[in-house]
């Protein structure tokens, strides 16, 4: 019997995969917490063989060191691949048997140099599915940019993956599936579906990528409108060059329970960022002053890898009740490996504790709406491409992705009130701006959802 499953993480837009058949599995593309796939293998009955990897990943750092030294299984890589621990580089074409299938490997350069699809035939070597990594998404391909250097530029990387889809994809049958590595909200692709599969006839139907062009055309159209990479995502490369410490290890140090002073005195004495994960409706009545609102229920780690430059920076957690190990694993997906520990209580401890405490006003769309004594400049927070599609007459884009670049411009005289699609994002800047000395901002509660509705 044949198993494949798609192990989706919704925060991080992230596929991988376990494939298993007569007693052995193969992972693919494994996030940092070996758990999932050990459960997998124990259900099973199977034992795991091989760790494949589709290319060095830039958005989170893999468990693939871990998941080896606890199963004893190889770690596979592609043609060339630069990494400093044990492992198989594959060859082009390299076949791998797993029970009665067979992985063979597809060299595809072009979102990086070391990339490779991973295509799985049944007992009968008939091709069954492609996994694809980051080198074709569903809608979309692999940016071209991350893997430049002072020998290749990402003209030179949109070219060889103009060649890689020419001769080592869109030859395969139209039966085959299509796995990707990601979904929409990936950093990796410009315009990724929200389909976390399709076969790739239907591909060849629907992405923009695989239509006859020529090369030229491929490479323009790869290399127009690129947005500047996370300043995570160079990091996160080399955590996996390198193998990362064991999650277990993580969580052990970061599991501290901390009573309110304890914690203030971590804050202050070692300049730690407290980084609260609650709602943000909850963070707005009362948060700690100073602290930073990242919510667990949205895109939490790629948006501490964006606002957060140094991922050996000291951390101090304040989260909902038996959320804090889910919000260290988050962090040490995205390798942010030092947390201090978390808030005993919650903010209830903390208020109980006769400590001061913040709140960010969130205005509905009609109290904006209600003419103002003093003026009040509206910021749209929201990504450039939002932007354009549609925003308030008056009011300037200031992405949220930049927001360390642009937050020394406003005036701390002047009242703000920030918004973006629904309200996540908003009470992230509002929470920096009002850390970094900001203190009247307030944000838009549905942000241009909301405000839509008033001036449509």
């Amino acid at each position: 019997m044949m198993q494949i499953e798609q192990i989706y993480t919704g925060c991080l837009a992230e596929a991988a995969y376990f494939v298993a058949s007569a007693g052995e599995a193969a992972v693919i593309d494994p996030l940092r917490d070996p758990t999932p796939y050990l459960e997998r293998a124990e259900k099973s009955g199977v034992k795991i063989k091989y760790i494949c990897e589709t290319h060095l990943h830039a958005d989170f750092v893999s468990g693939h060191v871990e998941l080896a030294e606890r199963t004893g299984a190889t770690i596979v890589y592609g043609p060339g691949a630069d990494i400093d621990f044990d492992a198989h580089i594959a060859r082009d074409n390299e076949v791998f048997s797993v029970g009665k299938l067979k992985i063979k490997v597809l060299h595809t350069p072009g979102h990086t140099l070391e990339s490779v699809c991973y295509l799985l035939q049944d007992e009968h070597d008939e091709e069954v599915c492609l996994f694809t990594g980051d080198t074709l998404f569903i809608g979309d391909v692999g940016r071209p940019d991350l893997a430049v250097n002072i020998d290749v530029t990402a003209e030179d990387l949109a070219g060889k993956l103009y060649d890689s889809i020419q001769h080592k994809i869109l030859p395969l049958p139209d039966h085959v599936l299509i796995y990707p590595a990601h979904g929409a909200g990936s950093a990796c692709g410009k315009n990724i579906s929200k389909d976390r599969s399709d076969t790739l006839a239907g591909q060849k139907l629907s992405n923009y990528a695989l239509q006859p062009q020529s090369r030229q055309e491929f490479i323009g159209k790869l290399t127009e409108g690129l947005l500047a990479a996370p300043a995570y995502f160079a990091q996160n490369v080399q955590a996996n060059r390198e193998g990362a410490t064991a999650l277990a290890t993580v969580l052990s140090e970061g599991l501290r329970e901390l009573a309110a002073n304890e914690f203030e005195r971590l804050a202050t004495s070692l300049r730690a960022l407290v980084l609260d994960t609650r709602n943000a409706s909850i963070f707005a009545k009362a948060h700690i002053p100073g602290s930073i609102n990242i919510g667990l229920d949205g895109q939490f780690a790629p948006w501490v890898g964006n606002l957060i430059p140094d991922m050996n920076q000291a951390i101090l957690l304040v989260n909902e009740e038996e959320m804090e190990a889910e919000a260290i694993t988050r962090l040490a997906r995205v390798g942010y490996d030092n947390t201090l520990g978390f808030l005993k209580g919650g903010i209830q401890a903390w208020q109980a504790a006769g400590k001061e405490t913040d709140t960010i006003h969130r205005l509905s769309a009609d109290e904006l709406a209600i003419e103002k004594p003093q003026p009040v400049a509206v910021l749209d927070i929201r990504k450039a491409t939002e932007y354009e599609a549609g925003h308030l007459e008056g009011v300037q884009n200031y992405p949220l992705d930049h927001i360390n670049e642009w937050m020394h411009e406003l005036d701390p005289q002047n009242n703000y009130v920030v918004h973006c699609a629904g309200g996540y994002r908003s009470m992230i800047a509002a929470s920096i701006l009002q850390a970094r000395g900001l203190k009247k901002v307030a944000d838009i509660d549905g942000g241009y959802a909301a405000l839509k509705l008033l001036h449509p």
